[in-house]
């Protein structure tokens, strides 16, 4: 199974945090699934780190790679095919960042890694 983290998940993850749920860790730790980071939580986690919402050990710039590599996740660029698909999502969840990862997963056939109630609402399969 292909598998995309949410940025909540992939934090949680990283710091062995006791929110991620046992379905997660075990999903997430199985060596028959192939888990994903997309580059947009990145993108979300240099920004919160910028503005004070997320305090890190390290820079965002070091702390995703390291983080990334260490859980040997898979790295998934953001593509405009993925943006554009935006505009076919019905209007469920505000978040741009949330909704750029259900247009990742409903495009590449895979399940989302997420506590999010809302994401569950679109038609890409959801584990928590």
């Amino acid at each position: 199974m292909k598998l995309l983290l949410d940025t909540c998940t992939f934090l949680w993850l990283a710091a062995d945090d006791p929110q991620l749920s046992q379905a997660a860790r075990a999903a997430c730790r199985d060596p028959e699934n192939d888990v994903y980071l997309s580059a947009l939580s990145a993108w979300e986690i240099a920004i919160k780190h910028r503005i004070g919402r997320l305090p890190l050990p390290e820079p965002p710039t070091r702390y995703v790679v390291s983080r990334r590599q260490w859980l040997q996740l898979e790295p998934l660029p953001f593509d405009e095919v993925s943006a554009a698909h935006d505009v076919l999502l019905p209007q469920l969840h505000l978040d741009p960042f949330d909704r750029g990862l259900v247009s990742q997963a409903i495009l590449n056939h895979m399940t989302i890694v997420t506590p999010d109630p809302a994401i569950s609402e679109y038609p890409a399969p959801v584990i928590w």
